[in-house]
């Protein structure tokens, strides 16, 4: 994951917190985070990045609804990120 974007990142944490979400929910999420809209032209492209990454499977709803998945290598990279950022905050936030 060293080498996502921060924005790629949350992608993938908010993916993992829904029960396969669509586009657009994961969209919704993100902009409730950031407090501002997502353009479609920033959300599917960095998607896509994480499909081709083999992070997160894509797969179909319907002929219109896409639903995202992290895989198992993109757990992974979630644990392995979540055990890094612990080594340096994990004292911090025990306070």
């Amino acid at each position: 994951m060293y080498d996502l974007t921060g924005f790629q990142r949350d992608l993938i944490y908010t993916i993992a917190g829904q029960d396969e979400p669509h586009g657009l929910a994961i969209k919704d999420e993100l902009e409730r985070y950031y407090d501002t809209e997502i353009n479609h032209g920033r959300l599917y492209p960095n998607l896509d990045t994480l499909v081709d990454k083999g992070l997160v499977e894509k797969g179909q709803e319907d002929r219109r609804t896409n639903i995202y998945t992290v895989t198992r290598r993109g757990k992974r990279e979630l644990e392995a990120r979540r055990q890094w950022e612990d080594q340096y905050v994990h004292d911090l936030l025990e306070e």
